[in-house]
């Protein structure tokens, strides 16, 4: 029997710029796999390829910032952390950012909300790995509704790209 791919389109996301550090190393990337674990400690966990340099960024650092992205941020801001690689861009330089009390970078430009983190956990879930990070620090930095993923697709008209959890071959659309 093939699973419908697109039945993973009804569940809930948002998107959000997730950021880290290894030495003078910056860099970040778009999530949309990021949600509160637990609240005693408070505890966020985001899921990020491995193929990612900001994934090997959180894997040596152990920290990470999310940065809540509004509805209104413009699709060349998304395609810039989403659809380009640190390893070829220094996607950083081209926004405004500031440094967090962890020393991770985070992205205000376009933003609600950032969220640090520290790792205290992570899973290997084959292709991606799931980062668990105990919140070190949380502020409201802009005011706006958050951008869902839903209306990042229906509204935006945006992709997934390939590296991403949610990622649908158009031309399939079924697992197997």
């Amino acid at each position: 029997m093939a699973i419908d791919s697109k039945a993973f389109r009804s569940l809930s996301y948002g998107l959000y710029v997730v950021t880290s550090r290894d030495g003078d190393r910056l860099n970040g990337q778009i999530a949309n796999a990021v949600f509160q674990v637990t609240s005693k400690p408070p505890q966020l966990a985001v899921c990020l390829n491995k193929e990612n340099l900001t994934h090997d960024l959180v894997a040596k650092s152990g920290v990470f910032a999310v940065s809540v992205l509004k509805e209104d941020a413009p699709m060349s801001f998304i395609g810039l952390f989403g659809f380009k690689s640190g390893r070829d861009v220094d996607k950083l330089s081209q926004v405004a950012y500031q440094m967090g009390k962890t020393g991770v970078p985070f992205v205000t430009d376009h933003a609600v909300a950032v969220v640090e983190a520290k790792v205290v956990k992570s899973l290997d879930v084959g292709t991606h790995t799931l980062f668990v990070g105990e919140v070190a620090d949380a502020k409201v930095i802009g005011k706006g509704d958050p951008m869902t993923y839903a209306y990042y697709h229906q509204v935006k008209g945006g992709k997934s790209p390939k590296r991403a959890p949610t990622y649908i071959d158009e031309a399939g659309g079924k697992i197997k």
